[in-house]
């Protein structure tokens, strides 16, 4: 038996009763609760904390086994003793964001008020909801400042928007295959997948959790996000042409390999993610933009954190040229960066499967870090 299997549990942080948490519309939260995991130990100074951020089908189960599951966590080649993220070195944590459906407040969570599932009278969250979710979470465990922030995609959206808004929090980050907004194109393929959600006759009006579930438009949202992760070369690498018989059928069915594996995909996805939360998550990363009416550059003015920034060759839903716009942003303010761009061909699917480069940098960087931040 592993045994780390014993030792990777989800815990729970709830804020407060008398706190309030007011969302960036400016709505309360009724209660806000938190999922997550952690990893290795917090040293006695409390300076060598990691925070983690998940993508948008990720959790709080980043590495690791739970006694029940039968696979690790998501970024498990990373984290643990002497990997990228080495838990020997570091205490890593991670959480599920709020809107999630992982045991963060979402729209499946419990309505006090109500006693059902909130659905849609969940308020919407922001990327910087999800980043000041977090924020209390780390003021939970009494650590002043993280030694690094990282995440790929949407978790590299929420590492920026936590560094500039607890810049003195924070002392590196590291955005992998990300933006600091999306473009026409990315809230293009969002909407397709929000609307195949919503246009599945079970989905009524985000009402479904004492009923049958739209998992018909769940997994057609999924099929065509999987589409984007990866990139055309590693698809006809992958699949080409080849058919699932030895001869065409002439009919509507799943015939070729491609539509076979994208219907798995898409079959296994609704079994661990809620409808809803695709909504909501969606629509934070459309909402999120640093750059909003000022000057990228401007954006990051002032801000002390080191950076390393990576992207990936083939990634053509968040293309190398939107991390190069980032780090372009930084240098002009004499912020001190590193760009790295990997070359693979598994498109935006890299951050979860280029393990080896991912870890030659990043262990470096970190150590780097920690000798600099502790003045060595």
């Amino acid at each position: 038996m592993n045994p780390r299997k014993e030792h990777v549990v989800t815990k729970y942080y709830k804020m407060p009763e008398d706190e309030k948490f007011i969302l960036e519309s400016g709505v309360k939260l009724p209660e806000l609760k938190i999922a997550y995991e952690t990893y290795g130990e917090l040293n006695k100074e409390k300076t060598n904390a990691v925070l983690i951020c998940h993508a948008l089908s990720g959790d709080a189960h980043a590495s690791g086994y739970h006694s029940e599951a039968k696979k690790p966590g998501w970024w498990d080649p990373m984290i643990g003793p002497g990997k990228a993220f080495d838990t020997d070195k570091y205490f890593v944590i991670c959480s599920n964001v709020i809107g999630g459906c992982k045991g963060s407040s979402g729209p499946n969570s419990i309505n006090p008020d109500t006693g059902k599932p909130y659905g849609l009278s969940f308020p919407i969250v922001s990327i910087r909801d999800m980043a000041n979710a977090q924020k209390k979470l780390i003021d939970f465990f009494g650590i002043e400042k993280l030694l690094s922030i990282c995440g790929g995609s949407m978790g590299g959206m929420q590492a920026l928007q936590m560094t500039l808004d607890y810049s003195e929090n924070v002392i590196s980050c590291i955005p992998i295959a990300t933006a600091h907004k999306h473009s026409a194109q990315q809230i293009a393929f969002d909407e397709v997948g929000r609307q195949a959600i919503m246009a599945d006759p079970a989905w009524n009006g985000g009402d479904y959790y004492n009923s049958e579930h739209p998992v018909r438009g769940l997994a057609v949202a999924r099929m065509v996000g999987h589409v984007t992760y990866m990139s055309d070369e590693s698809m006809n690498q992958k699949f080409g042409r080849m058919l699932k018989k030895k001869k065409l059928g002439y009919e509507f069915s799943t015939e070729f390999e491609v539509e076979g594996y994208l219907r798995y995909r898409g079959d296994n996805f609704v079994k661990r993610f809620d409808a809803n939360s695709y909504l909501y998550m969606t629509k934070a990363m459309d909402y999120f933009d640093l750059q909003k009416d000022k000057k990228l550059a401007h954006v990051f003015k002032d801000l002390k954190a080191r950076f390393l920034v990576i992207a990936f060759s083939s990634d053509w839903l968040y293309p190398p040229s939107q991390s190069k716009d980032i780090v372009r942003a930084l240098k002009m303010n004499g912020i001190d960066v590193t760009y790295c761009e990997i070359s693979s061909n598994h498109g935006h699917d890299a951050f979860l499967l280029e393990f080896d480069e991912e870890t030659k940098l990043i262990k470096h960087f970190l150590q780097k870090t920690f000798k600099k931040a502790a003045g060595k």
